[in-house]
């Protein structure tokens, strides 16, 4: 009888047909277990800080909270837990800033399932993993940047917690007053929060900050998600 302990995984997508394919691929390995399912990255965190489970596959793109919120804030309240990035995005600065939030491994969108489920193993066990087209992109110096949990050595610039939670709700299209009531602070400081986010990316339009989101992946674009 085999007594191995299960690695147990939380997957969060707001898709419904991806997550329950990303559960259906998952179950056919013997030492892996779907522990839960997150549609929001406020629930992911949520979730995590309940279940504590060993790896979390992270979507970027999601309501009320984006993946990348929510791996800061899971990386703080819930250290063990290693967390995979999803995203359609590959180029390496991006690549890196993600990393920078804390997170274990980064897969590109039309990764296999081996690759999903080596993924899982491998940032288990303790260890970075990136896509193959991303790894084999990353050159020595690339490499050397980063500590052994993958996460670079030297802070990436990026947006404070709440620049990137602001920048999601200006590109879902919520006014000042609503992203004020939505988050429980002052009209006053959203303005300040928004303008501080304008002057650091040099954006100053809600339809720039719209396009910078869907660029980056903070929030969904036209972009098909396919896990072969």
């Amino acid at each position: 009888m085999n007594t191995k302990k299960q690695i147990t995984v939380l997957i969060a997508d707001d898709h419904v047909i991806v997550r329950e394919g990303l559960r259906k691929l998952l179950e056919t390995e013997s030492d892996i277990k779907v522990v839960g399912e997150a549609s929001t990255g406020r629930i992911a965190v949520d979730m995590a800080l309940k279940l504590q489970p060993d790896v979390i596959v992270m979507d970027i793109a999601m309501p009320q909270m984006n993946g990348l919120e929510a791996t800061r804030q899971i990386r703080k309240e819930s250290p063990e837990s290693k967390i995979i990035i999803l995203s359609a995005h590959s180029d390496d600065a991006y690549v890196e800033g993600v990393m920078a939030l804390g997170a274990n491994g980064y897969l590109i969108k039309q990764s296999s399932a081996h690759v999903l489920s080596e993924a899982i193993r491998e940032v288990h066990k303790g260890k970075a993993f990136y896509s193959p087209t991303i790894s084999k992109r990353l050159n020595k110096q690339q490499l050397k940047s980063l500590d052994r949990n993958g996460i670079p050595n030297a802070k990436v610039g990026h947006l404070s917690s709440r620049e990137l939670e602001v920048l999601q709700r200006v590109a879902e299209g919520e006014s000042n007053k609503e992203m004020a009531s939505n988050l429980g602070i002052s009209i006053k400081t959203i303005e300040k929060h928004r303008d501080h986010l304008m002057n650091k990316l040099d954006i100053h339009d809600t339809a720039g900050l719209t396009r910078y989101a869907i660029e980056k992946g903070v929030i969904e674009s036209s972009v098909q998600v396919t896990i072969l």
